[in-house]
């Protein structure tokens, strides 16, 4: 096909990859028959200037009507800023994610610093490391985090880290600031933060270590991702604080206050198993 220009969520316009959008689609487990199904469709309704955003919702309902597991994993991203407006479940997400890869984690507590005392987003701590973690939400995937979030992350983190440093318990670890974000960082808030020391965590970055990559890693689907839940449903689990797909699936009793019926409860449990294997 020639040469097509595509609005993203951000408003920058960059030419189409078909290539692109067939990995993306395998990267979400579907079949070469499901990936070549959606192309046919989509492809003949392409047109310059066409927004991502709906290229993404014929995929995803396409995706769907076939499998729902599938579908779920292809709305990943778009899912997490279905978190809500407070972040808070987002922070916990990070926390949980944390869990799972070994540390001990505290979520939204008062640490005091030299100058002034700090409200941290989440706080994971090892053997031999101590790290205050800061989560910037957007809930729309075109917002960047800017050199701002970094700037004010170090800034925060000197002061606690100076308190830290008189801790007995924790001052011989090794102590570090991370900011995180389920969108992207602009290109300065990469090169400030990297420049500074700081560990930087979005959507794709770093490469083979984003929040994507280990979503998939470590089965660490958020709820909202379910095709089967409806919007005020998913919004009563996070209020529940049931954050993940794997809780739901270690104790379905969580479902009962939402007196969903038997027949698409069962899809729900159907869904969960096909996407939790």
């Amino acid at each position: 096909m020639e040469e097509l220009i595509v609005t993203k969520a951000s408003g920058e316009e960059v030419v189409f990859s078909m290539d692109k959008l067939r990995q993306s689609l395998r990267n979400s487990g579907a079949t070469e028959e499901q990936v070549d199904k959606v192309i046919k469709v989509i492809e003949p309704q392409l047109f310059n200037g066409i927004n991502t955003k709906k290229i993404y919702t014929w995929a995803f309902s396409i995706l769907k009507k076939s499998t729902g597991s599938v579908a779920a994993k292809y709305q990943l991203k778009k899912a997490i800023t279905e978190f809500g407006p407070s972040g808070f479940p987002f922070e916990k997400f990070i926390g949980k994610l944390f869990e799972r890869k070994g540390y001990h984690v505290k979520v939204g507590i008062i640490v005091q610093g030299t100058c002034v005392s700090h409200e941290l987003d989440v706080v994971a701590s090892s053997e031999t490391e101590h790290m205050m973690m800061e989560c910037k939400f957007h809930s729309t995937q075109g917002k960047m985090s800017d050199v701002k979030v970094p700037l004010y992350i170090h800034s925060r983190f000197n002061d606690v880290k100076s308190q830290w440093l008189l801790n007995k318990q924790i001052k011989d670890k090794k102590l570090k600031a991370w900011v995180v974000t389920n969108t992207r960082f602009s290109p300065d808030a990469l090169r400030y933060g990297t420049c500074a020391g700081l560990n930087l965590l979005s959507w794709d970055y770093p490469l083979n270590e984003s929040i994507k990559v280990m979503i998939d890693k470590y089965k660490h689907y958020p709820i909202t991702c379910l095709t089967l839940l409806t919007k005020p449903e998913k919004e009563h689990l996070l209020e529940n604080n049931v954050v993940l797909c794997s809780e739901l699936k270690e104790d379905y009793a969580r479902l009962n206050a939402l007196h969903i019926p038997d027949k698409r409860l069962q899809q729900i449990k159907k869904e969960l198993e096909k996407l939790i294997l």
